[in-house]
């Protein structure tokens, strides 16, 4: 059993204990996020744009999200790792949703699902959530709705559209949900919500009422240098120091520089002997090649 569990969460929402979370998507990054100490991972179908090279979530399968979750999972023990059911993963029907959500478990090790939307994926979260998965809702800007949203903008700036978002903060903790990422809602929207849900909310770009975070990896270590969004902070300019390593690393093959004598490994001077007389072999000044 994982030491962050549901009743965990629902713990550290009581205790004012913020809760951490991170967007990462492979072994390693995974065992640096657990030994950082983070609370969750979750593997986000934010990996079309960051891992894979599309231009939305949109293109990502559930083979996708499968596939990634594994090397989280084999890179954690103590975090709550979280998988995303992808676009139309869910949405056709409770039974397509519970299934997906299965395979995200079963397949890929998840300890929970994320999924978005509000009013109309409640029937979804029933099911999952009685087929004994835990579910986290999705509220705000859902990435999977950015064409019927028109990009990736605030939502909830009206006292109309806000009391909207928590009608369905409501309605998600009702079917069970264990936790509700809200993206990109307003600073006082994403407080009202927080406080009026008994499970946590999980801010990216909400502000700091929420009950806790959630940042990309590669956006907080400023690995895709040329996305820099508002909503986050780069903690470390990992793109460019990885950058200059490279071109350290080409400069010094180009160079001869490296491999140096310390890189490699020498054969026994016998088994060299033996070697070059067995291929006939002019053995060369120095007895060395």
């Amino acid at each position: 059993m994982r030491e962050i569990t549901t009743l965990k969460l629902r713990k550290m929402k009581q205790d004012g204990t913020k809760l951490v979370m991170v967007t990462a998507y492979d072994y390693a990054a995974a065992r640096l996020a657990e030994e950082a100490g983070v609370d969750l991972i979750l593997v986000g179908d934010t990996l079309g744009m960051v891992v894979l090279g599309y231009d939305t979530t949109l293109q990502v399968t559930l083979e996708d999200m499968i596939h990634h979750l594994k090397p989280v999972v084999r890179g954690t023990r103590r975090v709550m790792v979280v998988g995303d059911l992808p676009f139309m993963s869910y949405q056709v029907s409770p039974e397509q949703a519970v299934v997906s959500a299965g395979r995200l478990v079963q397949e890929g090790g998840a300890q929970a699902v994320k999924l978005e939307g509000g009013a109309a994926v409640v029937p979804a979260i029933s099911r999952i959530t009685a087929a004994g998965i835990p579910v986290l809702g999705h509220l705000g800007f859902t990435p999977q709705s950015v064409h019927q949203l028109g990009g990736a903008i605030f939502q909830g700036k009206t006292a109309a559209k806000a009391r909207g978002l928590l009608e369905d903060a409501l309605r998600l903790e009702d079917a069970g949900v264990c936790a509700v990422v809200l993206e990109l809602v307003p600073w006082e929207a994403a407080e009202l919500i927080s406080r009026r849900l008994t499970v946590p909310t999980i801010g990216i770009g909400s502000g700091p009422a929420c009950d806790g975070q959630v940042l990309v990896y590669h956006d907080l270590l400023g690995l895709n240098p040329e996305i820099r969004l508002k909503h986050n902070k780069v903690f470390a300019e990992i793109g460019k120091l990885t950058s200059a390593a490279l071109g350290a690393y080409a400069a010094e093959v180009r160079s001869g520089q490296f491999p140096a004598e310390e890189h490699t490994r020498r054969m026994d001077p016998a088994a060299w002997r033996e070697l070059q007389e067995s291929a006939g072999m002019t053995r060369p000044e120095g007895g060395r090649p």
